[in-house]
């Protein structure tokens, strides 16, 4: 086994019993032109590389992938792709696996670097390596012979499910696309279709028997005894969890947002596991789930998401600021999930931790939020077209010149908010007034309404009085949620009120109560200066 002290001193001269040549001259002359134009650094990497991959040697496996390849990548390819296939081949000695996975990392490089994207036939090639890796994982009699890191497997699904995003939105925008191009869609019309997706992260889930796990861990059982032969290796089961996520972002992109939350059945999103442990798996889970509480009205569940979720970010930034990547995506995911936040905490009053209040106000949330909270249905849509997904349609239409329904999806899922918005466009102004008292007349409220909205007071009173009425149910109706107390399914709950105040109306009389008593500090404080006290006690006894 070689060390990162051979590799990052380049004290070794060859890997592998391998011979270079072989004996037919216009095989090694290409060889040898592939070879030697290629940085003598680089093809030492890719060699040791492909020899700590055979090794199963994740430590190692993970330092080459999180920073050697970058750094090579700024030192050598700062305004180049990496070496193609038929370069680095014959430096690996042709090895099947490395080279898929080489053809993984190359054509992640052209996704995230190259100006406009990658080219067609490239994004077709990278949809058929994703085929030979996910065939040679999922065809096999018994699990492979391959240990790849968990952050590289996370970022293997997650950008697997990218690149899919990628393509339809770029399939979307044929106004922007050559004959040539629109034919060559129209052609390879199997790749990189939605069904295929869908069918490798089901695949994945099946073979690694996630689910059952994930049950049986969860009621705080032993989940090898249920594994399986395929579930008990961590390459399995991790892209089988990794693939559970991946089927939450996809369905969040198709709007479905039952099922991307259904499909996490038995996953404690609020607390920390095993299988919990790659910050931006975390983070990325925690946005869509929140996310799609807010599409399906469970604010107070959207709320506790979020926070859980900006909590940890908050706590954990410094264990990923120094991996670029990483620190990109949940840099975004962070700005989108505090616009997320602001649309709920002004839909859905409550309290919020001190931390996260403070950010609000620093960042200028509260500008946006107080805007919100006077009707601005303008602020809400942009806060809420930043902070969606790029939403794509299930069943895309046949690729003709002139056609661009890319943004079909993404109007239809705001046009859904924003109808929700309107319903809910005056309760602000209502709770406001309702806060200030404990019986209110019915006329009162009404009058204050029409000079909020700057409305003639000479209007038909009984026509303001019923529409005043409907806004009164729909301030009932809309503060009252399900919400996830218990159970393995985050679409478990029951409802409740999420209203700081209640009211009834008796006799065109209003009678408004807290629902809510303030905490008793009081309280808080004797407990933990008293745990203090019998710490200290016990501290004094063990040095005595």
């Amino acid at each position: 086994m070689y060390s990162s002290d051979d590799y990052n001193e380049g004290g070794y001269e060859s890997f592998g019993d391998y011979e270079p040549h072989t004996g037919d001259p216009q095989y090694d002359l290409e060889y040898d032109r592939s070879y030697y134009k290629m940085p003598e650094m680089v093809k030492k990497f890719l060699v040791y590389f492909r020899n700590m991959i055979n090794e199963g040697v994740t430590y190692e496996i993970l330092n080459l992938y999180e920073n050697t390849f970058p750094k090579l990548t700024e030192q050598y390819f700062e305004n180049t792709p990496w070496p193609e296939e038929n370069e680095v081949a014959p430096v690996v000695d042709n090895d099947h696996v490395f080279m898929i996975l080489y053809k993984e990392l190359y054509y992640r490089d052209i996704y995230a670097r190259v100006p406009g994207g990658p080219k067609p036939e490239q994004r077709f090639t990278s949809f058929y390596n994703y085929c030979d890796l996910f065939n040679y994982i999922l065809s096999a009699e018994t699990p492979v012979p391959l240990e790849l890191p968990d952050q590289w497997l996370w970022e293997l699904i997650d950008e697997f499910v990218y690149q899919f995003q990628s393509f339809a939105q770029y399939r979307s925008r044929t106004s922007k696309l050559s004959p040539a191009e629109i034919e060559a869609l129209n052609t390879e019309n199997k790749a990189w279709n939605v069904l295929c997706i869908l069918n490798v992260l089901h695949s994945l889930v099946d073979k690694s028997n996630i689910k059952r796990q994930l049950e049986v861990y969860t009621a705080g059982g032993d989940p090898d005894s249920v594994a399986g032969e395929f579930g008990r290796h961590t390459l399995y089961k991790m892209l089988g969890y990794f693939s559970l996520v991946g089927l939450l972002r996809l369905h969040s992109l198709l709007g479905d947002y039952y099922q991307a939350i259904k499909v996490l059945e038995n996953i404690e999103l609020h607390k920390k596991s095993t299988y919990s442990h790659v910050p931006a798996c975390q983070v990325s889970t925690s946005y869509y789930v929140g996310f799609a509480y807010m599409m399906m009205r469970r604010y107070a569940d959207a709320i506790r998401t979020l926070s859980t979720a900006l909590l940890y970010v908050q706590r954990t930034k410094q264990l990923f600021s120094a991996r670029s990547y990483q620190n990109d995506q949940i840099n975004k995911q962070t700005e989108q999930m505090y616009n997320l936040l602001a649309i709920c905490l002004v839909l859905h009053p409550q309290c919020v931790d001190e931390s996260i209040q403070q950010v609000l106000r620093e960042k200028n949330y509260h500008e946006k939020m107080f805007k919100m909270q006077y009707g601005d249905l303008g602020e809400f849509e942009s806060c809420f077209t930043f902070a969606c997904p790029k939403f794509l349609a299930p069943c895309p239409p046949p690729v003709e010149p002139g056609s661009n329904y890319g943004r079909d999806a993404v109007k239809h899922q705001t046009q859904v908010f924003m109808d929700e918005v309107r319903q809910q466009k005056m309760l602000p102004t209502i709770r406001s007034y309702l806060k200030l008292y404990t019986t209110l007349p019915l006329a009162k409220l009404a009058a204050f309404m029409m000079a909020a909205r700057g409305s003639d007071r000479d209007r038909d009173v009984a026509r303001e009085h019923a529409s005043l009425a409907i806004h009164l149910l729909c301030f009932k109706h809309k503060m009252k949620n399900v919400v996830w107390t218990k159970g393995p399914s985050g679409l478990d709950g029951k409802f409740q009120s999420g209203s700081e105040l209640d009211f009834y109306i008796d006799n065109d009389m209003i009678h408004i109560a807290d629902t809510k008593v303030a905490h008793r500090y009081g309280d808080f404080f004797i407990r933990k200066l008293l745990k203090f006290e019998e710490l200290n006690r016990k501290l004094h006894h063990i040095k005595i």
